[in-house]
């Protein structure tokens, strides 16, 4: 219990949450919502909504679109397989037994079922035509991100350091590899990925990590950050923010560490550039777009870690991570807006209420428009600008 409730003290802080204890000069504050005159505005094609969403919990439940339907999840236990061009109800399931569900991690889709993992240390394994239960199962932890669905094999990140795999089909145990994990971290975990039967994620102690897929056997572990500062708070190093793969290279950032290019035949790093963050970004073309522990929209070039550009009129909006849509980057905020960046210089070009309790997941493309999903389970269809 002292774990947890150090891991909570240390997002808020990080978040900018607590505020009272401190002078007014020493407050963090969100920054005041930017006026902006919109040159589009995009048209609600429908909506809909999926229990009670997440509320103000951490999590990493964002929807999925495969097999014809979207998918969508609350963290009650509410399960939903909607129609993605009218919103009807395919199927439902609800998760909800004899303790809270708690799903925290995922949707990912493959091998024709959903999977999602949960604060109550399990995997879920539900059947995507149907939505029938095709495996429960126990993990070393909690499980708050993305599952990973390679060989056969479902692999999850959890909050006590293990990386662990399963039998993508039946759900048993086949191999698990731990790590350390320091006496405070943030609130969240790194998703793992993979690539020509490697498998690579982020660590609570400041390290990038590869495995074999299949065995779970360690390849290499490259430091993103090290310990610094007299505080524990100014020493955490967590890699929450998923890895990303383009081309030969493996992109990782480190929340008060450094956003690093790692040569993925080697593990050897190509260039550091120092950034922290514990959010996920995005790579489009050339450019690699972040969120910094201030919530500062930047963009890198990613064959030389040149910063591009960087947008501070959003600090401390709790931002979601950033998407692509149509061209533009797309960030949600804490107060329900979305903001959409031009990618070469990250003015803004549009602003949009979507309400809801706030954005914490990015929005999901999906055909001809994209899909916003709110913290209190709202489900939004918007036409593509």
């Amino acid at each position: 219990m002292q774990k947890v409730l150090k891991q909570a003290i240390a997002v808020a802080l990080a978040a900018g949450l607590l505020a009272g204890c401190a002078g007014d000069e020493d407050t963090i504050q969100m920054a005041p919502l930017p006026m902006i005159e919109s040159t589009f505005a995009p048209a609600k094609s429908w909506s809909s909504e999926v229990g009670d969403g997440i509320g103000q919990y951490f999590s990493q439940l964002r929807p999925a679109l495969g097999y014809g339907k979207l998918f969508v999840a609350a963290r009650d236990g509410k399960v939903k397989a909607l129609d993605p061009d009218t919103g009807a109800l395919i199927w439902e399931r609800d998760l909800e037994g004899d303790v809270p569900a708690r799903l925290s991690g995922g949707i990912t889709l493959s091998y024709g079922k959903v999977y999602i993992g949960s604060e109550n240390a399990e995997v879920i394994a539900l059947d995507a035509e149907t939505g029938e239960l095709v495996w429960r199962s126990p993990v070393e932890g909690e499980v708050l991100s993305r599952p990973l669905l390679d060989e056969g094999l479902v692999v999850v990140n959890t909050s006590r350091g293990v990386l662990q795999a399963l039998d993508a089909d039946t759900g048993e145990d086949r191999w698990q590899l731990g790590s350390e994990v320091p006496t405070l971290t943030l609130r969240g975990d790194s998703s793992p990925v993979s690539i020509s039967g490697g498998v690579f994620w982020g660590q609570a102690n400041g390290r990038l990590a590869g495995a074999l897929m299949n065995t779970g056997q360690m390849l290499w572990q490259q430091p993103i950050g090290s310990p610094k500062g007299g505080t524990e708070i100014d020493r955490l190093v967590d890699v929450d923010a998923s890895p990303v793969i383009d081309g030969e290279r493996l992109y990782a950032i480190g929340y008060n560490g450094n956003l690093v290019s790692i040569d993925l035949r080697t593990g050897q790093a190509a260039w550091k550039r120092s950034y922290s963050s514990a959010t996920d970004f995005v790579i489009d073309g050339s450019q690699l777009f972040l969120i910094t522990d201030q919530d500062h929209v930047v963009a890198v070039d990613i064959r030389s870690g040149t910063e591009l550009w960087a947008n501070k009129l959003l600090e401390y909006r709790r931002l979601s991570a950033p998407t692509i849509i149509n061209g533009y980057v797309v960030v949600g905020d804490d107060e329900g807006y979305l903001h959409w960046l031009d990618p070469y210089s990250g003015d803004f070009v549009a602003q949009q209420e979507i309400g809801g309790g706030g954005i914490a997941v990015p929005p999901l493309v999906a055909g001809d428009g994209y899909v916003v999903v709110t913290r209190d389970g709202s489900i939004n269809k918007m036409q593509m600008p």
